[in-house]
């Protein structure tokens, strides 16, 4: 074994294997291994901080070396092996059992590496890293996944993005480290009880960073340092936002808008959603529906209603600007078959948003066509892409094969409209509604919303776990659907108290957001058209009046209490700005020394001083609570409890469980 240092770096090389340690950020380090001659220059989700400011060791000796950078060292042993300490105390080590580790000569006849590459035929390597499991450990972070489990030990998670599936690979370990799988491609981990297995299915290099620290704040805060952190949230938006399938037409959203006004409901933000414009990938309004866009939104901006628009990545073969950006190399490619890669409402191709041409040739489109208008905002949605089949072996972007590169797609999407209203100048601060990200999408303005997901109350409860996880990945802003996107029948009253019970939820979340597919689909189109604005069907309506008047009560009393916090919420957006930290609490994150607080996942706390605790079945009216420690007054009476245990509380249809933390 030969250990060398370039700069304040640790290389040591291992038969064909290179290995590169470097401090990178507070407490942290960046581990590369390549086979071949060099490393890439790809830092991927590592671009804002690169080398630590002190406190940095490396020791050689005979046949081991460590790199030291605060409270986190890497051990390199004779056999190559790293051994990971936080302030001296081993947190993690590499999965070894092969003849040259004489600490495990039982297990030789395995042949199991740490680091272990298969060649594909013709190209680069398939990878798998493995590190020993700890018992008892909890894993949480890594983005959204559908599911209710919010500790991730034993799961096995799908790198890769689909419609309400984010895959952010940063995972946060109640050990007291936080770990980047630092590449963009597709793949697996698995958090197994025997081991922990990171896959990518096609990579140059093996590349991930670690770091230690005493709670998950300062891990978040490490890690929004070197990935980025979320610009400061336009003023305005706190309040609702109000959208459905697809407001058809210009009038229907002022309609909208100016009921609103006639109610003296203050009106934030209303959303104009997919096939407003001709046809996909025109990237411009219907002139037959919407005849006047920019009167539309100076008359929104004067009732104090800022407008966003829906933006697709798709483009129909036959829209306006199908022949150039083909021409011009501008959109993704398939390997093998036909060339279409979405088939919803047309024969489609999605545009290469990791080509630089192409987000300047797609940011060109929207300024003219919505920005001068007026439009304030934009909904990137199908943000993954969306595919028609997720065969991620077919397809090929600017960047490489989309088994290597394609997670970055999301981040890459947003950056195209940050850069391109940076640029504007018309705000300094942005922000973008979009359906996928990945690592750093946080500093490119993206507020994430947890995609199509059912209207169920199981599916709600799916989304407090996701929406933890996802702020302990470092994104902070994120939303869903009140009530769910998939509704097949509005006027059942079992979906009018999910959506009461979901509204109650969203009162306590960064957007308060109106939306959903209100079924059935019996609303006939406004033309006979194959195409335009008017061809598709949309939903039923879903406004705050559209539930009777015993729901629009109460949605309207939530709305004043979402109101009455806003400045608490502008604390909480400015501190994610300033420290990464999320908004969606896991009651660990507030109480890390309470080991109880490590075990409920089915409350949470909205930044550090309120703790909420939503309703996830049809006909519940109470639920126990966990008041950690200290003085807790509860906001539906002003009743001051002590914690240090579950309380039995009451749940009418109007509200949810809240606590207000009194220090």
């Amino acid at each position: 074994m030969r250990f060398w240092q370039e700069g304040q770096s640790l290389l040591y090389k291992h038969g064909y294997e290179t290995v590169m340690i470097t401090p990178w950020g507070k407490n942290a380090l960046r581990v590369r291994a390549t086979k071949y001659p060099r490393f890439t220059e790809n830092d991927w989700a590592l671009e804002e901080q690169v080398l630590a400011a002190g406190n940095v060791e490396i020791v050689t000796g005979a046949g081991e070396a460590k790199v030291t950078n605060g409270r986190l060292c890497i051990k390199v042993d004779a056999s190559g092996i790293m051994t990971f300490y936080r302030d001296g105390k081993k947190i993690l080590k590499e999965y070894h059992r092969d003849y040259d580790q004489p600490s495990c000569r039982e297990s030789r006849c395995l042949k199991i590496r740490g680091r272990e590459y298969k060649a594909i035929v013709g190209g680069d390597y398939a990878l798998k890293v493995r590190f020993e499991s700890n018992d008892k450990e909890k894993i949480y972070g890594m983005g959204q996944y559908q599911q209710s489990y919010l500790d991730l030990k034993g799961c096995t998670l799908e790198l890769a993005q689909r419609n309400s599936q984010v895959s952010v690979p940063f995972a946060v370990s109640s050990l007291g480290y936080g770990f980047l799988w630092n590449h963009p491609g597709v793949g697996n981990v698995v958090f197994g009880k025997n081991y922990t297995e990171w896959e990518a299915k096609a990579t140059k290099q093996m590349d991930y960073w670690i770091t230690a620290d005493e709670n998950p704040a300062k891990l978040l805060e490490n890690y929004t340092e070197v990935t980025g952190r979320a610009p400061a949230l336009p003023k305005g938006l706190l309040g609702l936002w109000q959208c459905k399938l697809r407001y058809r037409t210009q009038e229907e959203v002022l309609g909208v808008a100016r009921k609103y006004k006639e109610l003296h409901i203050p009106l934030d933000v209303i959303v104009i959603d997919f096939f407003h414009w001709t046809r996909q990938g025109d990237w411009k309004f219907d002139e037959e529906y919407w005849p006047d866009p920019k009167a539309m939104c100076d008359e929104l901006h004067a009732m104090g209603t800022k407008v966003v628009v829906s933006v697709w990545p798709s483009v129909d073969k036959k829209s306006e600007n199908f022949a150039e950006m083909s021409e011009r190399g501008l959109l993704i490619q398939t390997e093998r078959g036909a060339i279409q890669t979405y088939d919803f409402q047309g024969d489609c191709l999605e545009i290469d948003v990791t080509n630089p041409e192409a987000r300047a040739y797609l940011w060109e489109k929207c300024q003219k066509n919505y920005y001068a208008y007026g439009i304030d905002m934009f909904w990137l949605d199908n943000a993954e892409p969306d595919y028609g089949v997720y065969d991620f072996d077919n397809y090929r972007y600017h960047l490489g094969s989309a088994l290597e590169v394609s997670s970055i797609y999301p981040k890459l999407y947003a950056k195209t409209f940050y850069d391109g209203m940076k640029a504007a100048g018309r705000e300094k601060e942005i922000l973008h509604l979009i359906r996928c990200g990945w690592a750093g999408s946080q500093k490119y303005g993206a507020l994430l919303w947890s995609g199509d997901v059912p209207s169920t109350f199981e599916s709600m409860r799916d989304q407090l776990a996701a929406g933890l996880n996802m702020g302990l990945a470092g994104i902070p802003w994120w939303t869903t659907d009140i009530g769910g996107f998939m509704t097949d029948d509005v006027k059942e009253e079992a979906f009018r108290e999910l959506l009461l019970r979901w509204f109650e939820f969203a009162v306590f979340s960064p957007i308060l957001r109106m939306h959903g597919d209100r079924g059935p689909h019996d609303i006939k189109p406004l033309s006979d058209k194959e195409w335009g604005g008017g061809s598709l069907y949309t939903g039923h309506e879903n406004e705050l009046w559209s539930y009777g008047e015993e729901a629009f009560d109460i949605m309207k009393r939530q709305l004043e209490l979402r109101l009455s916090i806003k400045p608490y919420v502008e604390e909480l957006m400015r501190e994610a700005s300033d420290t990464g930290a999320p908004l969606l609490r896991t009651m660990f994150y507030e109480f890390p020394q309470d080991a109880h607080c490590w075990e409920v996942e089915d409350q949470y706390m909205f930044g550090g001083k309120y703790l909420v605790a939503p309703i996830f079945a049809l006909g519940q009216r109470e639920r126990e609570v966990y008041l950690p420690a200290g003085s807790w007054k509860n906001l539906a009476d002003g009743q001051l409890l002590e914690g240090g245990g579950n309380v039995l509380c009451a749940a009418p249809l109007e509200r949810i469980p809240v606590f207000e933390r009194v220090k």
